[in-house]
C-alpha cells in the first residue's frame, strides 16, 4: 500500500500546495486562471500534439477504448438524470446538471499527472482519447439536454455555440495537428521537438497547483445527502461503467484493447470532475452546488483513487 500512496500523495500534495499558497495569499485566486490558461492554451496543446506527433496513426485511433468509454458515459448520464429527475424528485435542469458531474473527468488536470506516475508510455494516447469523446460527444450533449430541459427554443443553438468554441479550443487544435502529423509520418524537427517537450513537461504540477488554487473559498453550503450520489456516480459508478464495457465489447467483436491502455481507461473515469463543472452549471443557477460537489469529489477522490490504484495492482485485469 505504501507504493501506491507513493503515487497518489504527490498529486494531492501539490494540489493542498495549491491551496494552502492561495489561501494565505502567496497567490490570488484570480490569478489560478492565468496558470490555467497557460496550462489550457499552451501546455496540454504541446502535450498532445508531442505525444501524438510521435506515435503511428493506429496506435492513437483506438476504437475499442472510445466506444467503451463513450457507451459507459452515455450509461452514467442516463441512469444519473433518471436518479435525481425519478427518485429524488428534482427537475430536469437540476438532473441533468447533477448528471454532467457524474460523467465529466477531470482528464487533463488531475488524470494525465496520475496516468504519468502509473501508466506512463499510454497516458498521452488516453488523454487524447478522453478528449475526443468529452468533448465532442459528452459536454455538448449535456449542454443540449439543459437547455431543453429549460423548454428553450435555442438548444440547437447552445450546442452549435459549443461545438464553434470546440474547433477553435488550443486543445483540440493541438490535438488534431498531432494527429495529422502522425498521418503524414513527418518526422518533427529537433527544435520544434525539445520546444514541445519543454512546454508538456510544466503541464502536471501547474495544473495540479491551479485545481488547489480554485477550491479556496468554494461556499460549504449543501453539504450532505444531495452531494453523495454525484460524488458515488462520478468516483464509482463511471470507471465500473468503462470497466463493464472493456470487458463486454471484446465479446461483440471489437478488437481487445491494451492491459495497459485499459487500466488507463478506468483512472481517466475515476478522476474527479472537470474543473469547469460550477462554471457550465453558472448559467442554470447551480454554480454553488456544484462548486461544493467538485470539493467533496476532488478531497474523496484521494481515498477512491488509492484504492481503485491498489485493487489494479492486486487484482489486474
Amino acid at each position: 500500500m505504501l507504493d501506491i500512496l507513493a503515487i497518489t500523495s504527490p498529486i494531492y500534495i501539490i494540489i493542498f500546495l495549491g491551496y494552502l499558497f492561495t489561501r494565505i495569499g502567496v497567490f490570488a485566486k484570480i490569478e489560478m486562471r492565468v496558470f490555467g490558461k497557460f496550462v489550457l492554451n499552451l501546455a496540454l496543446p504541446a502535450l498532445l500534439f508531442k505525444t501524438l506527433a510521435q506515435r503511428q496513426l493506429g496506435e492513437i485511433i483506438n476504437a475499442s477504448y472510445l466506444a467503451a468509454y463513450l457507451l459507459g458515459s452515455l450509461l452514467v448520464i442516463g441512469a444519473g438524470f433518471l436518479w435525481t429527475r425519478r427518485v429524488t424528485g428534482l427537475d430536469a435542469t437540476t438532473s441533468t446538471i447533477r448528471a454532467m458531474g457524474m460523467a465529466c473527468s477531470n482528464s487533463g488536470y488531475v488524470g494525465y499527472p496520475i496516468l504519468l506516475l502509473t501508466a506512463a508510455p499510454v497516458a498521452g494516447v488516453s488523454l487524447a482519447l478522453n478528449l475526443i469523446v468529452e468533448n465532442t460527444v459528452v459536454i455538448p450533449l449535456l449542454l443540449f439536454m439543459a437547455e431543453h430541459s429549460r423548454g428553450g427554443a435555442g438548444q440547437w443553438r447552445v450546442v452549435g455555440r459549443a461545438l464553434k468554441r470546440l474547433a477553435t479550443n488550443p486543445l483540440v487544435l493541438g490535438l488534431v495537428a498531432g494527429l495529422c502529423v502522425s498521418a503524414t509520418g513527418w518526422k518533427l524537427p529537433e527544435p520544434l521537438l525539445r520546444t514541445a517537450e519543454m512546454l508538456a513537461s510544466s503541464t502536471s504540477s501547474i495544473a495540479l497547483f491551479v485545481i488547489g488554487g480554485t477550491l479556496v473559498g468554494l461556499p460549504l453550503r449543501g453539504i450532505g445527502r444531495q452531494v453523495v450520489p454525484v460524488v458515488v456516480g462520478k468516483l464509482i459508478v463511471l470507471p465500473l461503467a468503462v470497466f463493464a464495457f472493456l470487458s463486454v465489447l471484446p465479446l461483440l467483436g471489437l478488437p481487445p484493447i491494451d492491459p495497459a491502455l485499459r487500466t488507463a481507461a478506468v483512472l481517466m473515469a475515476a478522476m474527479p470532475m472537470m474543473g469547469i463543472y460550477p462554471t457550465l452549471a453558472q448559467a442554470y443557477g447551480k454554480d454553488d452546488f456544484c462548486a461544493v460537489a467538485l470539493l467533496v469529489t476532488t478531497i474523496a477522490s484521494f481515498f477512491t483513487l488509492s484504492g481503485l490504484l491498489w485493487l489494479l495492482k492486486t487484482i489486474p485485469f
